[in-house]
């Protein structure tokens, strides 16, 4: 993991290089002023040399102006480089989400995935920043002490470096629960985030249901998971610094006592004696250095490997050899295919051995009770999915022989739920083709029949829609919707109850729009409402069994089956 972690430096290894001799020339520089002290105490005070005096104390003076420059790189630079490793990794994780399968998201809460883009990302770039900088200053320090020391009794050195394993010794016992209970925060984080991100996007379900309550009381229990696992890390964090303080003072006290009996047996004068203790102070620093970034280092390392596990995940697959063809004409057919969705492990097959053929140009309806598959079917035409057995062709082209862009990029989608970018109207209907000038867009809401309504707004196509379009209502989202899938212009389009949150008047006028949307197009309607489909080329009529009838609307009528039951039914009081 380490090696990995490392990698990301490279693009940034000049400035991380500068950084690191900052750090070097600093840790040289504390390592002067014991010695000059001791140079002060033995040579300069006792034969009054004043003028060599004052020169160490101007020599220590412009040490300390430079050091000054050195933090203030150290400071502002070290930290831009972990901005810029966090920036990097941010770009990475969101391009690899980009292209991870749709059971991923299925799987994983939006709250979790955001706290491992911000929360998890920002330890790592402290972490850093941080990190090498501070070990490597603090190791310096601590070598360059250690012979220092040595230079002054080398046996008085080895009794105080004979301490330092012990404190290693603690770390390591340590490390495991530290990372263990760092983990367990994450997590239970992760989990808080989504239940608010949650909450906050159902705000107006809840007050609807005067479920403020409930809410209330679902994220105190995740609330108090929070503070039980904090509390758990903060326990372990307790054990681990007191018992690095309490290795620190001894080390302070085996200084004090080992170098008070030198000095008594002069075996030290009183300028070394005074130098060790220094020297020592000088130790102790990158130690309580090291002490407080190994709690960074945990939340670093622990960030990261909850990055790695994203990273992990293998993205969709594409075939090595998958081909990109210009246009296709929207010939689709299924040829026995089966599928289920992956739950916990589980599988529960939704279409088994599922056969359809669908002429380009033409408009097939599939409707029947829920259960029976018809939202499946839209999601496994693009390919959200993998199918378990059989095939899907578009102009006889194996799906999984096309590259995912050329396939996706032929077929439009106008869903029931539609989702609107927090943008403006100009923005989201451009999503259908991001080059379309202003006349192409302007002309999409016209045929999806909003042009007049956007004029009407005081800043027109630049009004801001919202978080997921909540200005709008929800047939002025349909028909944005309906706008962008105009401006995309292709040959497949597939309507997945479109109109079946509306009421009937609002329906009525998208109708209009869908009609003309579909003219020339292959076509594949999901709806319940059999009032939207009867002009269909082909109604299907699906079960949790599989296709139970088929035909045109008469057809269907005359053969006094399921469809005729549900048509009656709807109709019953016209």
């Amino acid at each position: 993991m380490l090696r990995r972690f490392v990698k990301y430096y490279r693009p940034h290894k000049k400035l991380f290089a500068i950084d690191m001799i900052c750090a070097f020339i600093i840790s040289v520089f504390n390592l002067v002023y014991p010695y000059i002290t001791k140079e002060i105490i033995n040579n300069y005070v006792p034969d009054k040399l004043l003028y060599l005096m004052l020169a160490a104390a101007g020599f220590l003076l412009g040490l300390y102006i430079v050091k000054a420059g050195l933090n203030y790189f150290l400071q502002y630079w070290g930290h831009v480089v972990g901005v810029r490793i966090q920036a990097d990794m941010r770009s990475e994780l969101f391009n690899h989400l980009q292209k991870l399968p749709f059971s991923y998201f299925d799987d994983n809460k939006t709250g979790v995935i955001m706290s491992r883009m911000t929360n998890d990302l920002f330890e790592i770039s402290e972490l850093a920043h941080h990190g090498p900088e501070d070990v490597f200053l603090s190791l310096v320090t601590m070598i360059g002490a250690f012979i220092m020391l040595s230079l002054i009794n080398v046996y008085l050195a080895l009794i105080v470096f004979a301490v330092v394993p012990f404190g290693v010794l603690i770390s390591v016992l340590l490390r495991r629960r530290m990372m263990r209970a760092f983990g367990q925060v994450r997590v239970v984080q992760g989990e808080i985030n989504a239940d608010i991100e949650s909450a906050v996007s159902g705000m107006r379900v809840s007050r609807a249901y005067s479920a403020q309550a409930h809410e209330s009381e679902k994220f105190e229990v995740g609330n108090k998971k929070f503070v039980k696992a904090k509390s758990r890390q903060y326990k372990v964090m307790g054990e681990f610094g007191s018992s690095m303080n309490f290795f620190m003072d001894f080390l302070y006290f085996a200084v004090l006592l080992s170098g008070g009996l030198f000095f008594y047996y002069d075996l030290i004068n009183a300028g070394e004696f005074t130098a060790f203790v220094l020297y020592i102070t000088t130790l102790i620093t990158p130690i309580r250095t090291l002490i407080n970034i190994f709690e960074q280092i945990q939340e670093g390392m622990t960030g990261f490997k909850r990055f790695c596990e994203i990273m992990d995940v293998p993205p969709e697959e594409e075939r090595p050899d998958a081909i990109c063809p210009e246009s296709l004409s929207g010939e689709i057919e299924f040829d026995n295919v089966s599928f289920g969705y992956k739950n916990d492990g589980d599988e529960n097959a939704v279409i088994s051995n599922f056969s359809m053929k669908i002429p380009a140009g033409k408009t097939i309806a599939l409707v029947g009770p829920s259960g029976g598959g018809k939202t499946t079917i839209c999601h496994l035409i693009p390919r959200f999915y993998e199918i378990d057995g059989g095939k899907i062709t578009v102009d006889g082209y194996d799906i999984r022989d096309l590259q995912r862009v050329a396939l996706r990029k032929n077929i439009g989608i106008v869903q029931q739920d539609v989702f609107l970018f927090n943008g403006t109207i100009r923005e989201n209907i451009a999503y259908g083709d991001f080059f379309a000038t202003d006349e192409e867009i302007i002309a999409a809401a016209k045929k999806a029949n909003i042009h007049d309504y956007v004029c009407s707004l005081p800043q027109g196509y630049d009004t801001c829609v919202g978080e997921r379009g909540v200005k709008l209502s929800g047939g002025q989202k349909q028909r944005v919707s309906i706008a962008r899938a105009f401006l995309k212009n292709p040959p497949i389009l597939i309507l997945d109850e479109a109109t079946s949150a509306l009421d009937n008047a609002t329906e009525m006028q998208i109708q209009d729009a869908l009609v003309k949307l579909s003219e020339g197009r292959t076509t594949v309607v999901v709806a319940h409402r059999l009032s939207t489909v009867k002009n269909a080329d082909e109604i299907i009529v699906m079960t949790s069994e599989g296709i139970k009838e088929r035909g045109t609307h008469e057809e269907l009528l005359a053969a006094g089956g399921i469809y005729k039951e549900l048509y009656e039914y709807q109709f019953k009081g016209a």
